[in-house]
């Protein structure tokens, strides 16, 4: 994979949703140096000069807490990457033709950065929770195309919450208040994302973890080599590993012990990292054959490669590699 594409554009990406987000935060009056409060009046929430509808009042008292909790910068931070996240897994399923609905969420049906297909054709689109009326309503007016927008692209991501929960965190009310506005615009995030990086790129979904390791770059550069704060751990520390690294250990570690309990069998030849062990003493072998032997007692008659364990007491993030049709998840 030719990561050029993603290395030039995943740190801009962070600074520019990062200072999204802020901006989305201030217009609800909330700024890492002030809070204004906030009035009820009848159905509107008034803060500052502006009128808001009293819907906004508590996702804006939970990003208040979260803050409190924490800090502006860190809630900022959080919450900036969650939206970066999930708008690349997003991208890519769409190019890969994963959504059960089959159109795109980010791009135009031809792939290009225009007018996204499930807003084109929102009025054939169903999913979980997505009031099919209110859509209908919006699309008509004629004028309303980035309240539908937003519609559209969270109902997306409260349906795939449902089906893959680790990649999609539920969408928070404080998070969903910070998505920014205006996302059909030429200058927008989305549009941004989709026109920076071609998209034969996403072909491999190695580009997750890439794009992941390019977005933290910057900040890693700023923390390396300092006396690290807790919540910079992550960026000082997490790397992505890439799948010819996952290989060599998964087949260099399940795969040799499934080797010397199967020394006749020939899968060995189809890992390209395996390595032969060197030839050791007559009592190191007959340990390890009391080791194999062991396991295959506690399996049945041979060794069950669903139950081997495999310890990486250096690993920062978990990877998968399937080996002999099980697959195997380092953590």
């Amino acid at each position: 994979m030719n990561t050029s594409n993603i290395k030039k554009y995943a740190p801009q990406a962070r600074n520019d949703f990062i200072a999204a987000m802020r901006k989305q935060a201030a217009k609800y009056g909330i700024t890492a140096d002030s809070i204004l409060p906030a009035e009820q009046k009848g159905g509107l929430l008034l803060i500052g000069d502006q009128v808001f509808p009293l819907s906004v009042m508590k996702p804006r008292d939970k990003l208040i807490k979260r803050i409190q909790t924490s800090s502006f910068e860190q809630t900022i931070d959080y919450i900036a990457y969650s939206w970066f996240n999930r708008l690349c897994a997003i991208r890519y399923m769409e190019c890969k033709g994963l959504l059960d609905h089959g159109r795109r969420v980010l791009s135009s049906a031809d792939g290009s950065a225009g007018l996204p297909q499930i807003l084109e054709e929102c009025l054939d689109i169903e999913l979980p929770g997505l009031n099919t009326s209110r859509v209908a309503e919006l699309k008509l007016d004629g004028n309303k195309d980035e309240e539908l927008y937003r519609e559209l692209l969270l109902a997306q991501c409260h349906a795939l919450n449902q089906v893959m929960p680790l990649l999609f965190e539920q969408v928070s009310d404080e998070s969903e208040l910070l998505l920014p506005d205006n996302l059909t615009k030429t200058d927008s995030l989305i549009r941004d994302l989709v026109s920076s990086i071609p998209e034969e790129d996403w072909s491999d979904v190695q580009i997750i973890g890439w794009l992941y390791q390019f977005y933290i770059s910057e900040k890693k550069d700023q923390v390396i080599g300092k006396v690290v704060k807790s919540e910079d751990i992550p960026a000082a520390t997490q790397l992505f590993t890439p799948n010819w690294i996952v290989k060599y250990l998964v087949q260099n570690s399940v795969g040799r012990l499934w080797m010397m309990a199967q020394p006749d069998s020939t899968l060995a030849s189809e890992w390209e990292y395996y390595i032969q062990p060197a030839e050791q003493s007559d009592e190191v072998n007959a340990q390890l054959k009391q080791l194999i032997d062991v396991r295959i007692s506690e399996d049945g008659d041979t060794l069950n490669p669903e139950s081997i364990t495999v310890l990486d007491p250096a690993c920062g993030k978990r990877y998968i590699h399937t080996f002999n049709n099980t697959s195997y998840m380092l953590v």
